[in-house]
């Protein structure tokens, strides 16, 4: 291997203390461990969000982040989230997955106007790429990210 590959480095927010990493993009699947904290940047598992971090992770990382909005009280929720963890598990670390509860982060809830949940969105560098209300099995998920992001 050359060096030619290090010059491509995606940046990955770290789910364990936030700080944001250079990774070489040729090693983003050999499970890189954060320099600052020493955890895993990949965990195969949704980071839990809120205010001031779903803005380091949506805004400073380069990998699309799929965000699910739910509610505890909320049963279609949690009939979704082991579809999402597998879907987690399944296409990280191409995608970074991320949950946002609105009862505990109202303001990111009114900031999306989020008026159905569960609802899924995603986004890359800060933008909003695409979004679906409504929960939905791990099959369907996964081809509108594929399609999303081809």
């Amino acid at each position: 291997m050359g060096h030619d590959h290090d010059s491509h480095a995606t940046h990955v927010v770290c789910p364990g203390c936030d700080a944001v990493v250079r990774v070489p993009s040729a090693r983003l699947g050999e499970s890189p461990r954060c320099p600052k904290c020493k955890g895993a940047l990949f965990t195969g598992a949704p980071v839990e969000l809120n205010g001031p971090t779903f803005d380091i992770h949506v805004g400073r990382g380069d990998l699309p982040v799929v965000v699910d909005f739910w509610a505890p009280w909320c049963g279609p929720c949690h009939a979704m989230a082991p579809q999402f963890a597998a879907v987690a598990r399944a296409l990280e670390p191409r995608f970074r997955f991320a949950k946002v509860n609105t009862d505990e982060c109202p303001d990111l809830g009114t900031r999306f106007a989020i008026r159905s949940i569960p609802t899924l969105m995603v986004f890359r560098g800060g933008q909003l790429l695409g979004q679906r209300a409504g929960a939905m099995d791990a099959g369907s998920m996964r081809r509108w990210l594929e399609t999303l992001v081809a």
